[in-house]
């Protein structure tokens, strides 16, 4: 185990747990044994992994969280590394989401005390597009229900279906998770339904 200890870094020094640590030795092996994986994976680590149930089902998924310094790295390789990954834990769905930070609004009044990257809206959007990936994201609505709960509609790009529409729950479930919002993942019917 310690040398897969190299793939996983956590912030302040804290210890990663044993699914942490599991999730660091399979990205170990992968740079070991896959010949075109290796060069791509030799600078890349973690910062954390979580496992999550997936809807009503008996499914299971994992949250990969990356440095956000190292997140074009990945996606380099993202296609292939997800398959690999999801062979390798037996079929629980595997996402990667970049760490990012959430400053709160600054109290001088001055509206640039904090970058607008930094926001909640811009946070929440950008896990949007980093649970996707390399979908493309091609519409969204807001639906608001007479009760006053409110349910994100995403639409994802067509050319895709075949590639990710099995993972449709994974995603609205690992995003409540990771941001307390409703979402439901769609792909148009047709081009009237985004317009």
């Amino acid at each position: 185990m310690f040398t897969a200890r190299k793939k996983i870094a956590k912030e302040k020094g804290a210890e990663p747990d044993d699914f942490e640590e599991s999730v660091a030795q399979a990205l170990f092996d992968l740079e070991a044994t896959n010949q075109e994986l290796k060069s791509d994976l030799r600078d890349l680590y973690i910062t954390g992994a979580a496992e999550i149930d997936v809807g009503s089902s008996s499914r299971k998924a994992i949250i990969i969280h990356v440095p956000y310094r190292l997140l074009k790295a990945f996606h380099k390789v993202q296609q292939r590394l997800v398959r690999e990954l999801e062979k390798k834990f037996s079929g629980k769905d595997v996402v990667l989401i970049a760490n990012r930070r959430i400053m709160r609004a600054g109290t001088s009044g001055r509206s640039n005390d904090r970058p607008r990257s930094r926001t909640l809206t811009a946070v929440h959007e950008a896990v949007l597009g980093d649970l996707v990936y390399p979908t493309e994201i091609v519409g969204k609505r807001i639906r608001y229900k007479l009760d006053g709960s409110k349910t994100l509609k995403v639409y994802l790009d067509p050319k895709d279906r075949n590639s990710t529409e099995y993972k449709l729950d994974t995603f609205g479930s690992v995003y409540k998770k990771l941001t307390g919002k409703d979402v439901v993942f769609e792909f148009p019917i047709s081009t009237g339904d985004i317009a």
